[in-house]
């Protein structure tokens, strides 16, 4: 059974950093995607960013680009979220995801989510 664990998140003004990581287990496939997905309050879920474990390729939404980074230690089943120069409308539940079939736009499964709250 597959289990993911979000964690570090919290609240911070606007510019200040958060680190986010998950902890998978029961998780063994080596090539997937891997990442992170959020949800604000009366928005659509939305794709932050995503990494292939087998390449390290990485995939970022514009919203994002520059400020946050996904890293991964497949030696440990985690990765992580560095997210940098954090903005008003940052805030919203981020979850950790892992992909069933390679892609992280198909079936996936997801972590119980972690608060990001950025305030002014």
């Amino acid at each position: 059974q597959v289990q993911l664990v979000e964690s570090g998140g919290g609240s911070v003004q606007a510019g200040g950093s958060l680190r986010l990581s998950c902890v998978a287990s029961g998780y063994t496939y080596s090539r997937n995607c891997v990442g992170w997905f959020r949800q604000a309050p009366g928005k659509e879920r939305e794709k932050v960013a995503t990494i292939l474990r087998g390449t390290g390729s990485a995939y970022y939404a514009d919203s994002v680009k520059g400020r946050f980074t996904i890293s991964q230690d497949n030696a440990k089943n985690t990765w992580s979220l560095q997210m940098n120069s954090l903005k008003l409308e940052d805030t919203a539940m981020y979850y950790c995801v892992a992909a069933r079939y390679f892609s992280c736009d198909t079936d996936k499964y997801w972590g119980q989510g972690t608060q990001v709250t950025v305030s002014s």
